[in-house]
């Protein structure tokens, strides 16, 4: 069976094992990532590689298979797809993966489950054919929770090894990512005071205030980040009011209203900067609201040198003469931080994540290992 077959056949089984995120479905028939990881485990074992399962929460755990190299061990790469995917009202449908027109159909086909098959196959090919690096140690990192909080990326950039590069298998379409966005979720409150919706008069409308702290956002806030200087691979920062809440019935003067914002960082920029920015605006205005953080540890940017020489030869295995950014948050980021460089790189397109049709096109080309 030819590697592309082999990684296709790979592809569809792991599509059809439930692996929702269990932040967004109780179901436990369909949520959580164990089905994959155990069937990734069993594979790695028949093909005579090491395994290791890394308890990240209660059922939960990045599962590393490791390939090593044919002689001492001078450098490591790792290579790190996720294994949760998001799920939706029809998530069950999405389980019946199909090939028609040269395309792999099925939730995560390309969001991550197409950079797993690409990647452990060809580990599993390396293994079968006795064709180890000369010096390279490869290990394959199956990570938990990406859709959610990260909790797997963050626990292996703690307490997994380090290594020389991490590639982040997300769907760049074969691009190599040097750099993205972060990202700083708040929560903003006004507050103001109930009154019968026939006096008015007699209350504070919190919907009110909230409607001004929005247009400041959405304006004035929103031009000075226009106005601010380009980073070269991803433009500039951005805001966006996702979710607004406020009020019971229309005869009830508000006395709350709540909005969520997403706040895209560059390298240099932090939560307490951004959170800052926002205060400052605010009070130049004359408008007052508390802040609520909506994630429990920071999303932030990633950067990572493109002269790196383990970059470098990506980059040129790839086909690529350079490096790009994109706008969304990665696994690479945390692990950046813990101390490995990461970049990402896998197949399928980002346009295709998280859509009710999700598909990954079938390549005649797949990542090669580096050595």
């Amino acid at each position: 069976m030819s590697t592309q077959a082999a990684s296709v056949r790979l592809l569809r089984d792991l599509i059809a094992l439930p692996s929702v995120n269990p932040a967004f479905h109780a179901d436990t028939s369909l949520s959580g990532e164990h089905r994959v990881a155990g069937y990734l485990e069993g594979a790695a074992r028949k093909a005579g590689l090491d395994t290791e399962l890394q308890e990240v929460a209660p059922g939960r755990s990045n599962l590393l298979v490791r390939l090593s190299p044919a002689n001492e061990v001078r450098h490591r790469v790792l290579l790190a797809p996720h294994m949760d995917t998001v799920g939706e009202p029809n998530y069950p449908a999405q389980l019946k993966p199909s090939v028609r027109d040269g395309r792999v159909y099925g939730r995560g086909a390309c969001d991550t489950k197409g950079s797993v098959a690409a990647y452990f196959q060809t580990l599993l090919n390396l293994a079968k054919k006795g064709a180890r690096p000369a010096h390279t140690e490869v290990t394959f990192v199956g990570l938990v929770d990406e859709e959610n909080m990260q909790l797997g990326s963050r626990y292996f950039a703690k307490h997994g090894s380090k290594a020389d590069l991490a590639i982040v298998g997300e769907p760049t379409r074969l691009e190599v990512v040097t750099a993205h966005k972060g990202d700083v979720w708040l929560q903003l409150r006004a507050v103001g005071r109930a009154a019968h919706g026939a006096t008015p008069h007699l209350g504070e409308n919190a919907v009110t205030e909230m409607a001004r702290i929005v247009l400041a956002l959405e304006e004035d806030y929103a031009e000075t980040l226009a106005a601010r200087a380009a980073h070269p691979l991803l433009g500039r920062p951005t805001v966006n009011v996702g979710r607004i809440a406020g009020g019971r019935q229309p005869n009830i003067v508000p006395a709350e209203c709540v909005i969520a914002i997403d706040r895209r960082t560059l390298p240099g920029e932090t939560e307490a900067g951004v959170r800052q920015e926002i205060a400052a605006l605010l009070k130049k205005k004359g408008l007052k609201a508390g802040f609520d953080n909506l994630r429990t540890a920071p999303c932030e940017p990633l950067e990572t040198d493109a002269s790196l020489p383990a970059v470098r030869a990506l980059t040129r295995a790839a086909g690529r003469r350079r490096t790009i950014g994109v706008h969304y948050f990665t696994d690479a980021a945390p692990i950046a931080a813990g101390g490995t460089p990461s970049v990402v790189f896998g197949p399928g397109d980002i346009a295709q994540a998280h859509t009710d049709c999700e598909w990954i096109a079938i390549l005649e080309k797949f990542l090669r290992s580096l050595d």
